[in-house]
């Protein structure tokens, strides 16, 4: 299989959620006939009025996929995507491909590439980052873990939803390498709310406030895309609280059987916890600005 030449390639796609909408959409609009699955099937119907045709399980997809695709929630989920009876490698063909952009445990991406693999399939690791915007934009970048013959052949489906797509490795290298990202963010995440909130307090015009910081040495992606949201009161999810948690938790306990202690990210895994018993769950990962705000009352 090749999808450079073979422009008619048949994907499957399991989770349609705030990312996957739209990274199914870009496929599609490439001319890939697919087919879609979701836990829920109504946030599947933007994709299904488009003419994606609706599967019952993740095992239905591949049957009918020359590549499968999912982004779900958790490591829970991915486990049952790909491994449960109707799962994703009960279907899949010897010899075609199966890529899981979730962020999920970097031990369940190898878990998954060897059963795939005595089966005769392939599977990729490739979570992504950038959020719903990089999504909807196409402008995710993908870090991605397995063989590098089999990543070569799934390369220009990747570049029709992201503009950085890098090899990071082995198995499992796609979702250490987004550990790393999370680790980042949530560090970056802290310095952004902090600097509202004293900015706030201190009288500063916040927008005025950003045009001076955002783009000098304090430059990030949060402090580009979050930062105008929170001041607007827009706490709406491109990356919920419970999933950060969740990725927060996956690297913390890499960590720790890596020796690693990481006090940072104990301390912002704590935070954002809080967070969520707060109620934000669900909120974008900006809400973290509520939580702190709260502590200042």
């Amino acid at each position: 299989m090749n999808p450079t030449q073979d422009k008619a390639l048949r994907i499957g796609w399991i989770g349609t959620g705030v990312m996957g909408l739209s990274m199914c959409g870009h496929l599609m609009a490439a001319g890939h006939p697919a087919t879609v699955h979701n836990r829920t099937r109504a946030k599947a119907q933007p994709l299904l009025d488009r003419g994606a045709a609706w599967a019952d399980s993740p095992k239905q997809v591949a049957q009918a996929s020359d590549i499968v695709f999912s982004i779900v929630g958790f490591p829970d989920d991915v486990r049952r995507v790909y491994l449960d009876a109707d799962g994703v490698l009960a279907g899949l063909k010897p010899g075609a491909i199966a890529v899981d952009m979730t962020t999920t445990s970097p031990s369940l991406a190898v878990e998954i590439f060897a059963a795939a693999r005595n089966n005769g399939q392939h599977t990729l690791d490739a979570p992504v980052s950038g959020g719903d915007v990089g999504a909807k934009n196409a402008a995710l970048s993908i870090m991605v873990g397995g063989e590098a013959a089999v990543f070569a052949q799934v390369r220009p489906l990747f570049e029709r939803m992201g503009r950085i797509i890098l090899h990071q490795g082995a198995a499992g290298a796609g979702q250490h390498t987004k550990m790393c990202n999370q680790i980042v963010i949530a560090g970056s995440m802290i310095g952004v709310c902090e600097s509202l909130l004293y900015a706030t307090r201190a009288g500063l015009n916040p927008q005025v406030l950003l045009g001076s910081i955002s783009k000098g040495a304090a430059g990030c992606w949060s402090l580009e895309n979050l930062a105008p949201r929170i001041l607007k009161g827009d706490f709406a999810p491109g990356f919920m609280i419970d999933h950060f948690i969740k990725d927060m938790g996956i690297a913390l306990e890499e960590s720790r059987r890596m020796g690693l202690k990481l006090p940072g990210l104990e301390l912002m895994h704590g935070l954002y916890s809080q967070a969520a018993k707060d109620g934000h769950g669900r909120d974008g990962t900006q809400a973290l600005f509520l939580a702190l705000q709260k502590l200042s009352a």
